[in-house]
């Protein structure tokens, strides 16, 4: 090969190199810095925006509703039903259920009383109370402790069907050895024939 054909050869052959590099390093510098900083800032944005929006659905609403919930859910509520527990008015400040004579059967008018005590214990997981079988004076100390017994297991069961906890009540019986009224006829043995509810702390 002689010399101009080997110059040229020589021109040719940079003239291709700096063709290639070229476009090469714009190919790989521009759309690489462009998609780095397009991913870069959409990264940023979208994640300062999930970030704040996040923390302002987390930290805002979240928190706000499990503490407005805690409040009117833990405080209020246990609060206000608490307080109706005592208020003579309330349903719940009725504690006595009376049964008919050698009955353990849950009559019907007493069945309010017994649910609305269900639905506190439902709705206040903390509370717990017991029940107090009882009867009148007639027959044996160890039939009347057995009559008890069911009278208290009735009502417990009625209110477990509602969703009570079997934990949040007991159940006693104390068989005639509690009589409300002393008497010896029909008027105090039907004040005697009950089952009682009394919560704890009182």
């Amino acid at each position: 090969m002689n010399r101009p054909d080997r110059l040229l050869a020589v021109a040719a052959l940079a003239v291709l190199l700096a063709g290639c590099q070229t476009p090469q390093s714009g190919q790989t510098g521009a759309p690489i810095e462009n998609r780095a900083a397009a991913g870069a800032a959409g990264a940023g944005s979208g994640a300062s925006t999930a970030g704040a929006g996040g923390a302002g659905v987390a930290g805002t609403q979240t928190p706000g509703r499990a503490g407005s919930a805690g409040t009117s859910g833990s405080g209020g509520s246990a609060a206000g039903a608490g307080s109706a527990l005592r208020d003579p008015a309330s349903i719940l400040s009725k504690r006595s259920v009376y049964f008919d004579f050698d009955s353990f059967v849950v009559k019907d008018e007493s069945r309010p009383i017994i649910e609305a005590h269900g639905r506190y214990l439902v709705a206040n997981r903390g509370a717990r109370m017991t029940i107090q079988g009882n009867t009148d004076e007639r027959g044996s100390r160890e039939y009347n402790i057995a009559l008890g017994q069911k009278r208290a297991d009735a009502m417990k069961r009625m209110m477990t069907l509602i969703g009570a906890q079997e934990s949040q009540v007991e159940t006693v019986s104390f068989g005639k050895e509690k009589p409300r009224r002393s008497g010896h006829d029909e008027t105090s043995w039907a004040e005697n024939r009950r089952g009682d509810i009394v919560y704890s702390g009182e």
